[in-house]
């Protein structure tokens, strides 16, 4: 069976299901888009993978990263790049299409593309993008937003119809395709987002990247990943205050773009000396990276809610350390970490909370210990990428 997995983002769990679905005999290409400024997965063959998996970069404008933040210059190079994708799917012919992290009229082309040359296309949500513009645009320009709104609303409306099944990482999410756009939920499969903890080891303290960073003998707070529209980076900011005057701590963010931005800006203003800023490492390095930090930091803005289930949340998961999230108490990421143990959540606008977790943190390595093990049990048995992939399979290759 041809098998066309599509995630944008490059992320790095979608790259197992890929990997995964070839070593079952089919043949896959995985696709995503170059230029993009986000945290990426290993987007490229490994001499151990099956001979019919195949990486293909679908190229972006490279002055992507530089407009991602006009609405305008964004959405025409997004438009441009579906319709990119969609000639590949037009050349390629694949059975069947999963496509997620894609923006609304990304998608649209492709999933036309899909349905021409006969195959079935699979919608993953990932979240609702549709929803975040129309509530973004509502603010910005009410009048107008509303009516910019409602047309991303149809779209989606459309490409859920179009589509052969969809697959939701959250049951949280089967309520709102019902409400927000009619979908039947007896055409939604759940299927939970998970990290590559094969290649995710739990790693000490003291290792290569540490020592590079001189991170090593530092206690550290450590956030990697995207900070953009629905985090809130000064919560990292005030963290960093907190300790400035302990040299022992350090407040590491492995980040680009707008937020890592206003960090740099707001930290040398205040004269902070702990907080070091460090654009995306090497996906190779991510065990070593995470295993530096001795709290794993997350946040996430109360507006996304349920809509946004962090992924870097899940790799963290798998370095057996303590999580520290400023998370929507509903949000699949927060419940995890409560439910099994591995951290403290605290609302997003809960700034003394927030400080009170971290200090908390600092002061327990007993429970900072516990709480990291049972991180990396439930990682352990949730992750592993097998009982997954079958579940894609079925889903892929059922017919309707």
């Amino acid at each position: 069976m041809k098998i066309l997995v599509h995630d944008y983002a490059g992320h790095a769990f979608p790259t197992s299901l890929s990997r995964a679905l070839a070593a079952r005999g089919h043949q896959v290409v995985h696709a995503f888009a170059g230029s993009l400024q986000t945290p990426r997965g290993d987007l490229q063959r490994h001499p151990a993978d099956a001979p019919t998996l195949e990486f293909r970069e679908i190229p972006m404008d490279p002055d992507y990263p530089r407009f991602k933040y006009s609405f305008r210059r964004r959405r025409d190079m997004e438009i441009r790049y579906g319709k990119a994708a969609a000639e590949f799917v037009r050349e390629w012919k694949p059975d069947a299409v999963l496509s997620g992290n894609t923006p609304t009229e990304t998608q649209e082309p492709i999933t036309r593309a899909t349905v021409e040359v006969g195959g079935r296309f699979y919608y993953w949500v990932q979240d609702f993008y549709s929803l975040a513009v129309d509530k973004l645009l509502r603010k910005k320009i009410p009048v107008a937003g509303g009516f910019i709104g409602a047309w991303y609303r149809l779209l989606d409306s459309r490409q859920f119809k179009r589509s052969s099944g969809i697959v939701a990482i959250t049951a949280d999410f089967t309520p709102i395709l019902a409400g927000e756009f009619g979908v039947d939920p007896d055409r939604v499969s759940v299927v939970p987002n998970w990290a590559v903890i094969e290649e995710i080891p739990v790693h000490p303290k003291d290792n290569a990247w540490s020592r590079r960073h001189d991170l090593h003998d530092k206690f550290v707070y450590l956030y990697s990943g995207t900070i953009g529209m629905k985090h809130n980076p000064a919560m990292l900011l005030e963290l960093a205050k907190k300790f400035k005057d302990d040299d022992s701590v350090r407040i590491v963010i492995v980040s680009e773009g707008i937020g890592a931005d206003w960090l740099r800006r707001e930290s040398a203003a205040a004269g902070l000396t702990n907080l070091l800023l460090l654009p995306y490492q090497p996906f190779a390095e991510l065990p070593q990276v995470l295993a530096s930090g001795d709290v794993l930091v997350g946040i996430l803005e109360e507006e996304a809610g349920v809509f946004s289930v962090p992924s870097k949340t899940l790799s963290y998961l798998c370095a057996a350390r303590p999580l520290l999230l400023a998370v929507s108490k509903q949000n699949l990421a927060a419940r995890i970490t409560r439910e099994h143990g591995a951290g403290i959540t605290v609302e997003p606008k809960d700034m003394e909370g927030f400080l009170a977790a971290a200090s908390f943190l600092h002061a327990s390595p007993e429970e900072c210990k516990e709480f990291g093990r049972k991180a990396r049990a439930y990682a352990e048995a949730t992750f592993p990428i097998e009982k997954t992939a079958t579940t894609f399979e079925k889903i892929l290759t059922a017919k309707p």
